[in-house]
């Protein structure tokens, strides 16, 4: 190894877990270097919530937040109980960030940026005198018998350390780097890796009409899946319209189920616009609608009770002349309205690529980590964090969460170790 005197702790990773790692252990008294294989640390991180950075959930009862997790939320509570979303808010508000709540107590920076928040982390590490270095890119990690001394980089050199902690992510955006590098290193020594998978990630359809409505968001409607005419899934919620398909924070959390049906067959969904109207109260709507408007165009009453963007499609779908005025449509013609408006028919091509990921699941078998400590079961002077780890986890603050958790966690434990 080329360091005669190791560090304390080595982190490899520069995003939202690394560099909350680094910060804690360095605060805590040890000497931390931070490798990163990009120019520059949290490329991903810049980018997330289209540059505002949804940093946290603020859901404070740690039950009912990890709930969201399912199946994998209950190897979280013991790390849950050192560092939770309280804590979180704190240490930004703490450190000079303010913050704002917004829909479904999703909460971003007041500034809107991103910047905001990589600027919190990174003067984090300046403060305890993190060393860091970029364009370091790790080859492997170095083992003598049963023992970890550090890292290997891709240039020859080698870092030594009496603690290492991996925080090199998943493979979602692997333009900013995250490649699934620690998988191989990980699986190299050991470790159990469930392959990733695209998790949170936009849907492709084959309905050519959407390419119309690229861009538009609708808010409170439901969404319906179904296989074979049989419902699987619904959720009410927010969608985008892209130029490919469809998604936002409801598209986004089904996507991983729709792609797992997608493997035995055809999948459809169903929009409907108003979910809380049954056909019958919407008929009495209409027609109220119908009566006002009278001799208006139905395409420029329609917006009063469905989004405009929705209504050149609506009655398309519905076969109803656009130059229709209110007081000649039928009966017939009226039904058929309702029909579309409370049943949308879309069809799934397929689920976008890891580049389009928001997150990916897969990643290290938890059952492989103690989660007390974020310590590896197999080396005790291993850590690992953040999204190396196989956690599905929804859209809405909670993959970050989950960075600022563990990153605490074993930043704490690594700076005891050392």
């Amino acid at each position: 190894m080329n360091d005669k005197i190791p560090w304390d702790v080595i982190v490899v990773g520069g995003g939202p877990a690394g560099m909350m790692a680094a910060g804690t252990a360095a605060k805590r008294g040890a000497k931390v270097i931070l490798l990163e294989k990009n120019d520059t640390l949290g490329k991903k991180l810049l980018i997330t919530g289209g540059g505002r950075c949804n940093v946290m959930n603020s859901e404070f009862d740690n039950r009912k937040f990890l709930a969201k997790f399912k199946n994998d939320g209950k190897f979280l509570f013991s790390a849950f109980s050192q560092w939770s979303v309280k804590e979180t808010l704190d240490f930004f508000h703490e450190n000079g960030m303010d913050t704002k709540v917004e829909n479904e107590l999703r909460t971003f920076p007041v500034s809107d940026s991103a910047r905001s928040v990589w600027n919190v982390l990174l003067n984090y590490m300046k403060k305890y005198h993190v060393t860091v270095r970029s364009h370091a890119p790790v080859a492997k990690i170095v083992r003598d018998h049963d023992v970890l001394i550090g890292v290997k980089l891709k240039n020859t050199s080698a870092v030594r350390g009496r603690s290492i902690i991996i925080a090199t992510g998943g493979t979602s955006h692997p333009d900013t780097g995250s490649t699934g590098d620690g998988y191989a290193w990980l699986k190299d020594i050991g470790h159990t890796i469930i392959a990733p998978t695209p998790s949170l990630v936009p849907i492709a359809l084959r309905d050519v009409w959407i390419k119309k409505l690229s861009g538009v968001k609708l808010s409170d409607i439901k969404i319906t899946v179904l296989q074979n005419n049989k419902k699987q899934d619904a959720a009410n919620g927010k969608i985008l319209f892209t130029h490919a398909g469809l998604s936002g924070p409801t598209i986004l959390n089904m996507s991983k189920d729709i792609g797992e049906l997608l493997k035995y067959g055809e999948v459809a969904l169903s929009l409907d616009l108003l979910p809380k109207e049954d056909h019958g109260a919407l008929d009495a709507e209409l027609q109220k609608l119908f009566k006002i408007n009278n001799r208006k165009k139905l395409q420029n009453a329609l917006p009063d009770l469905i989004p405009r963007a929705m209504v050149p499609i609506v009655m398309e779908l519905a076969g109803i002349a656009k130059e229709i005025q209110c007081n000649n449509v039928a009966r017939e013609k009226r039904m058929k309205l309702i029909g579309v408006i409370k049943n949308i028919p879309l069809h799934v091509d397929k689920l976008l690529g890891a580049e389009k990921a928001i997150i990916t699941s897969g990643g290290v078998a938890l059952d492989e980590v103690d989660f007390k400590s974020m310590r590896s079961r197999l080396f005790p002077n291993l850590y690992l964090i953040g999204d190396i780890l196989n956690i599905d986890r929804p859209s809405g603050g909670y993959s970050l969460q989950i960075c600022w958790t563990t990153g605490f966690v074993a930043g704490t434990a690594a700076a005891k170790k050392s």
